[in-house]
């Protein structure tokens, strides 16, 4: 009987006669795959920031996480060093302009130029309707999920445009997408998170720059409200860095800007 034209190309190619093109084949050396890029991630001290910088350690790269709380970024910097990855870590309060404009001296100084920048860091407020928010809730929610996000840019974006390279991750939400009665704020920063980074995208794609929004659904974490849901059928923290991988690690020439993220199961 004699072979379709498929069989002889893949008989051809286990007998060799056929080789891989270079470029397809993939590297299965998964901690050498981000080797010499510096990544910064905020709010890394703990959670879905946590869970990157340890994801971006174990594929080679320099860690740098920032955050409000010592500990906990002491706490998961000695996870990531105790399984053999780089990591550094800086106290900052990513809602003061300063502070960020010092850690971005810092972390230049310390470590050099940052290749991957995740802006992660996040708060919510979901105890009521939008009209009893008192307005300092309502600061501290844009200033964390949104105005910071823009400082953050600010401070790293021209070291990658020099570089001519880099990505920029900002982890969103599905409330970004979608009404969230009783986290209005939350909900606005997350809109304007997403349109911030699809304009922020189009100015910095000339450079090599890519930009990417990752909009997860329900992640098992101490943020949202989890009242009526099951943990085991909700996302968990390292879904999300999954996520970030496929993002960073992508062939240079495609840029997937947007991930929405959601449990296969409805918690």
């Amino acid at each position: 009987m004699p072979l379709s034209g498929s069989s002889v190309a893949e008989l051809a190619w286990f007998k060799g006669i056929i080789t891989t093109p270079r470029e397809f084949v993939m590297n299965t050396n998964e901690s050498t795959r981000l080797t010499g890029k510096n990544a910064l991630i905020t709010g890394g001290g703990r959670g879905i920031g946590a869970a990157i910088a340890q994801k971006l350690a174990l594929l080679g790269a320099q860690t740098i996480i920032c955050g409000r709380n010592r500990d906990e970024l002491a706490t998961t910097a000695r996870t990531i060093i105790a399984r053999g990855g780089a990591c550094e870590s800086f106290r900052c309060d990513i809602t003061q302009l300063a502070e960020v404009e010092h850690l971005a001296r810092s972390v230049q100084d310390k470590v050099g130029p940052i290749g991957v920048l995740v802006n992660n860091a996040g708060v919510g407020s979901f105890g009521g309707p939008l009209h009893s928010l008192p307005p300092d809730d309502w600061d501290k929610v844009l200033n964390t999920n949104l105005r910071a996000v823009y400082y953050m840019i600010r401070a790293f974006a021209p070291a990658m445009i020099t570089k001519r390279s880099g990505d920029i991750i900002n982890i969103s939400s599905i409330a970004g997408k979608n009404a969230l009665p009783n986290g209005a704020a939350y909900s606005a920063s997350k809109w304007g998170l997403n349109g911030l980074s699809y304009s922020v995208a189009e100015e910095l794609r000339q450079y090599n720059i890519r930009v990417a929004v990752v909009c997860p659904g329900s992640v098992h974490t101490d943020l949202s409200p989890h009242e009526g849901k099951d943990p085991n059928r909700m996302l968990q923290p390292e879904d999300v860095a999954h996520v970030v991988e496929m993002l960073v690690t992508q062939h240079p020439r495609s840029f997937a800007s947007e991930v929405v993220l959601r449990p296969t199961q409805k918690p």
